[in-house]
């Protein structure tokens, strides 16, 4: 189920031309940005792929497919935390 989510959040994010930070972005806010990208997994590879003709924030729908692709980032950080602290046995 949390592939289903992480993937359909960053595939329409995708799809909304959103930006993916790149490694080096500036400031702190661009380096919580990038976090969130990577923490997609293979997705944030893919995008790099997919997003030959670059990100769209001229529009609204560009800046909406950024939150969403960094939305799919913290849901699989969500989903990693949730398997740790039932692997340590914290939760049943």
């Amino acid at each position: 189920m949390f592939f289903v989510a992480v993937g359909g959040l960053a595939l329409a994010g995708f799809a909304e031309r959103g930006y993916v930070f790149p490694v080096h972005s500036g400031g702190p806010f661009g380096a919580l940005g990038f976090i969130a990208d990577i923490a997609t997994g293979g997705f944030y590879f893919a995008a790099h792929v997919m997003e030959r003709a670059g990100s769209d924030m001229a529009l609204a729908a560009g800046d909406i497919g950024t939150r969403l692709i960094a939305a799919a980032g913290v849901v699989n950080l969500l989903a990693i935390v949730d398997v740790l602290e039932i692997a340590s046995g914290k939760r049943g």
